[in-house]
């Protein structure tokens, strides 16, 4: 029934993105901020603590509607509500649709679009070198197609919606600290001390499904490059966990991608060329977990 529901998931979410703007539940926004500022009234606790129990305050909604339907949850029941939690955990932007709008930006050489796109797609500052931006979107649309994808498709597959939702929750929650952190000036510490609990805890649920993800990359895209860069060392001792996890797959990543010097292409073309050779390796994983998820349940390892 996981299979059922996430392939007609999959499909409503690419062939629909244009309605499911709302999906990004900007409204949370509210709520979530209101957790920041008691966070910020407790110093002397760890920021884990009080974000964990936020994160279960956003998921309690979702558990209450699938433990109130009890034994009617199975069957057509069960499809309906895993495709609707599905759709609202995937994202909450759709990765491709923000590449291809990168790519508009960069073939109308409009640098205010470009901008917002490459800021969209990196979630972050953009380089100032125009040669570094391309290098940095390449890497944050394999980072990002984890985030929004791959890991809500793992957590889906082995726990069912509702963990596919928690590690949503997680990762909502990282955005909006990420964010706060980036405005915040006035309280800079503690806004940082959020946002390093954040990605702490967005980081455990994201470390298995990095390393799947980033092994998938040396399978669908140029394997002896991807492996390579899958056994380097890390070099950054001091990084947090969602560091390490982003990096390995940035590198996996842009490794598999194994792009060859043009000689004669611009650095417009080279940027849209690496974007869309980023996504298309994307997709190519995204059917390759799909065909393993249909073998794992004809023969029975999931539900």
């Amino acid at each position: 029934m996981n299979l059922i529901a996430l392939l007609i998931g999959l499909v409503i979410e690419r062939l629909a993105t244009q309605f499911f703007h709302w999906r990004r539940m900007r409204w949370l926004d509210r709520i979530i901020d209101a957790g920041f500022r008691q966070v910020n009234k407790l110093p002397n606790w760890p920021a884990l603590i009080p974000l964990l129990v936020l994160a279960i305050v956003l998921v309690l909604p979702v558990a209450a509607i699938i433990f109130s339907l009890g034994e009617t949850l199975q069957g057509f029941t069960y499809l309906i509500l895993a495709v609707i939690v599905l759709l609202f955990s995937i994202g909450p932007k759709d990765i491709g649709e923000e590449v291809q709008e990168y790519c508009k930006a960069l073939e109308a050489e409009d640098e205010e679009q470009i901008q917002s796109a490459a800021k969209s797609i990196i979630e972050g500052d953009v380089p100032e070198k125009a040669e570094d931006r391309v290098a940095r979107v390449e890497e944050a649309v394999c980072v990002q197609a984890n985030n929004r994808l791959f890991a809500v498709i793992f957590w889906f597959v082995v726990l069912g919606p509702l963990a596919a939702w928690s590690y949503r929750v997680t990762d909502l929650i990282r955005r909006r600290a990420v964010f706060s952190a980036s405005r915040d000036t006035e309280g800079a510490a503690g806004a940082e001390r959020i946002r390093e609990a954040a990605e702490m805890l967005h980081g455990w649920l994201a470390w298995i499904p990095a390393r799947l993800t980033a092994l998938g990359y040396a399978t669908a895209g140029h394997a002896d490059e991807a492996i390579a860069a899958l056994r380097a060392p890390a070099e950054e001792r001091e990084a947090s966990i969602s560091e390490h996890s982003e990096h390995l797959l940035a590198r996996v990543g842009v490794a598999a991608l194994a792009l060859q010097v043009r000689p004669d292409e611009s650095l417009t073309e080279r940027g849209v060329r690496g974007a869309l050779a980023a996504n298309k390796l994307v997709f190519r994983l995204l059917l390759i977990w799909a065909v393993i998820i249909a073998a794992m349940t004809l023969y029975g390892l999931t539900r």
